[in-house]
């Protein structure tokens, strides 16, 4: 196994982040060839997914999407301690760990496929979690 932390600067409330080549770049250290790469996110007011790397309107099609799906402002009790609840439910709806495949030393995505971040109380500092087994 091997296990390297990375950090994320993000500069906005909500942002999309390809993260994907920094994945890469651990995995390629590890000097693992073939096994499992997972990536988990140490926060619970920001997410991991697999989307589509390629389509810098598709990240704020996401953003806009979240917005509709959790309201900002819904009085929500724990507004009362942090004011971030809409951040909070969206990272538990969408995750903050995720596995890939990793063949002949890359990452097994598809053709379009990349790593994202998404930021839901920024700006931050974020620490992802990169172990390759």
């Amino acid at each position: 196994m091997y296990k390297k932390t990375i950090l994320i600067k993000t500069n906005k409330k909500k942002q999309v982040i390809d993260i994907t080549q920094k994945i890469l770049e651990v995995v390629w250290k590890s000097k693992i060839r073939e096994g499992i790469v997972v990536v988990f996110a140490k926060h619970t007011t920001c997410a991991l997914f697999i989307n589509e790397k390629a389509d810098e309107g598709l990240k704020d099609d996401i953003i806009k999407t979240a917005d509709k799906i959790v309201l900002e402002k819904d009085n929500y009790k724990h507004d009362r301690v942090d004011n971030n609840t809409q951040s909070h439910i969206l990272s538990s709806f969408i995750g903050t760990s995720i596995a890939i495949p990793v063949f002949d030393g890359k990452l097994d995505l598809g053709t379009w496929q990349g790593i994202m971040l998404f930021e839901l109380d920024g700006p931050r500092e974020r620490e992802v979690v990169v172990s390759v087994f």
